[in-house]
């Protein structure tokens, strides 16, 4: 049981740099724009940092 227990929380804690994806994608698709994209992907960068630093 305490295998398990601590398979399933490796398991949760691994998957922090999935839930980050959506936020890692819109700042990749926004940095594209030109002029501007760095800058406006400022907070997209912030956000995936703070889910998966």
């Amino acid at each position: 049981m305490r295998s398990l227990v601590l398979l399933a929380t490796c398991f949760c804690l691994s998957g922090c740099g999935l839930a980050a994806a959506p936020c890692r994608v819109a700042s990749a698709v926004i940095k594209i724009v030109p002029v501007v994209g760095h800058a406006a992907a400022t907070p997209t960068d912030a956000c995936a940092a703070v889910i998966d630093p």
